[in-house]
């Protein structure tokens, strides 16, 4: 195999960046739902998902899939959010494989309190720091290589 080509210093200041914003930005967002709500930032983005889906409920595969997360990791997540009454699951009637997160009441409560501190501090760590061209150029390029990576068409096989 060949060597790749190393980077340069703006390449690297760019990869170095990104590592160390999406770290802390990420450690932040979960410390803080952890101390206002008991939740961690995955679950939190368990419960948007299941919100914002027909009857609050999706098959857990697709769960997993939307989330960019492992179906073992998902299901202990969920088996987390069912003891807090959160969720709940359900079989699926036309095909015993499949099991469906179902959003609760409680976690659609949870997520009515949790929401407000959590968008405030996504607006203060990122939003309100860049400029509407660098968040814009921000939303290009990383959505660019989430659906490449997604498409298969980066770093598969590795």
């Amino acid at each position: 195999m060949a060597e790749p080509p190393w980077l340069n210093e703006e390449e690297l200041r760019a990869w170095y960046a990104f590592v160390a914003a999406g770290a802390l930005v990420n450690r932040r967002l979960d410390q803080q739902l952890k101390d206002d709500v008991g939740i961690t930032h995955l679950q939190y983005e368990i419960l948007v998902r299941l919100n914002a889906a027909k009857d609050r409920e999706m098959r857990m595969s697709g769960l997993a899939d939307a989330l960019l997360n492992s179906k073992s990791g998902l299901t202990y997540q969920i088996t987390q959010l069912e003891k807090a009454g959160l969720v709940t699951r359900r079989p699926c009637p036309s095909d015993v494989r499949a099991v469906y997160a179902v959003l609760t009441d409680a976690g659609r409560a949870m997520l009515e309190r949790a929401a407000p501190g959590h968008v405030a501090l996504v607006r203060e760590l990122l939003i309100d720091v860049l400029t509407p061209q660098q968040l814009a150029t921000v939303a290009d390029g990383l959505g660019e290589v989430a659906r490449r990576m997604q498409e298969g068409g980066v770093g598969v096989g590795r």
